[in-house]
């Protein structure tokens, strides 16, 4: 009956449907204007990419883009909107490094698993070394789900040696939870590699959990020079890009569970590691927490002023000549399982807290 008038006349005949009609409208504008509420995961696969929202605002985004090697995090946002990882191979800054283009987001490979370097791959690599190289391929999303202070997600992916998709060394399953904790942003992951064949983690310093920080959070000491990885090819980082701004000059500051501070902490161990940095009169933390059931616990820290945080458990003889090489080995069909913790604070952390931390992770899925 309603169609055969028009929407004033409806308006005049009938009030109440009419005010019905714009309390609907304006109910639809409201929600449409007012940001999702709670820490979401929403899922673009056909896009390559899965995104982490904090009540509508971007936190990071899991990205597996055809220019990459490997699937990453990209980029990572603390609470106050200031992201803390470089922009560099896949948005770059000006003023920040162009050096290690595999270098983007937080990663986790390694640069040995049977003679296949999975770590430094990228599109950078000269064709005639491709068969040395490895990629790890995003299968499918298995899982993921929404909440008020945490979400999480859940990736197959696999490790592939070789530029022809030759040989599939290992089945990687990882579980991400992101959450909110207060104004720190929590990333825990828990990784399960699966040996499809006998597989060997030659000690080498080019693993495991990887991530690449933004200029401010470089180390003020870092004056570039060549660094050469596991197979001796070099690496020429250069001295930080001067900044007329004075506003994003290198302020980051290592520091480990055991004390140890600044450019030291390389091949150093410890159970955490932080990095303190400021820009402008924005104050950050990244610490990254090791887990006791992980091999190789504590961690060594492969931790270099240019802005490259990682922690490294399946190096040992390449951190401390005088251990004997690790060597961690998969028969075919066995797993084992990494589990870490990524924080952003938007402030100093302090080592008793950070011990806190890392005692509450320990007690987790122990």
């Amino acid at each position: 009956m309603l169609n055969r008038y028009s929407l004033s006349q409806v308006a005049r005949l009938f009030p109440e449907l009419a005010a019905l009609a714009l309390l609907a409208t304006l109910a639809a504008s409201v929600f449409a204007a007012t940001p999702a509420k709670g820490v979401r995961v929403v899922v673009h696969e056909a896009d390559r990419r899965v995104d982490i929202t904090i009540d509508g605002a971007l936190f990071t985004s899991f990205i597996w883009p055809t220019s990459l090697k490997k699937p990453v995090l990209y980029p990572l946002i603390d609470d106050e909107g200031v992201t803390v990882t470089r922009g560099y191979p896949l948005s770059p800054r000006s003023g920040e490094r162009a050096d290690h283009p595999h270098h983007a987001g937080l990663w986790f490979n390694y640069g040995n698993v049977n003679g296949f370097d999975f770590w430094n791959n990228s599109d950078a690599i000269k064709p005639d070394d491709r068969s040395k190289m490895g990629t790890v391929y995003v299968k499918r999303i298995v899982a993921a789900k929404s909440g008020l202070n945490e979400c999480y997600f859940v990736m197959d992916s696999v490790f592939i040696g070789g530029s022809e998709r030759q040989t599939a060394e290992l089945k990687q399953t990882t579980r991400y939870t992101f959450a909110r904790r207060g104004h720190a942003r929590v990333i825990d992951q828990v990784v399960t590699l699966k040996a499809l064949d006998r597989v060997v983690f030659k000690d080498d310093k080019e693993g495991l959990l990887g991530l690449r920080v933004a200029r401010w959070l470089e180390s003020p000491d870092e004056k570039g020079g060549v660094f050469m990885d596991a197979s001796g090819n070099p690496t020429q980082v250069a001295a930080a890009p001067a900044d007329p701004t004075g506003s994003n000059q290198p302020t980051g500051v290592y520091l480990t569970s055991d004390g140890v501070q600044g450019p030291a902490v390389w091949g150093t161990r410890g159970r955490w590691c932080a990095l303190t940095g400021h820009t402008g009169s924005h104050t950050a933390t990244i610490a990254i927490f090791d887990h006791p059931g992980n091999p190789g616990y504590p961690t060594y820290w492969h931790a270099r002023g240019y802005g490259l945080f990682a922690a490294n458990p399946l190096g040992r003889s390449i951190f401390d000549p005088k251990q004997p090489p690790f060597n961690f080995t998969l028969e075919k069909g066995q797993s084992v399982t990494f589990r870490y913790r990524v924080i952003l604070f938007s402030r100093v952390a302090t080592p008793e807290e950070l011990n806190r931390e890392a005692d509450a992770f320990a007690a987790q899925s122990r």
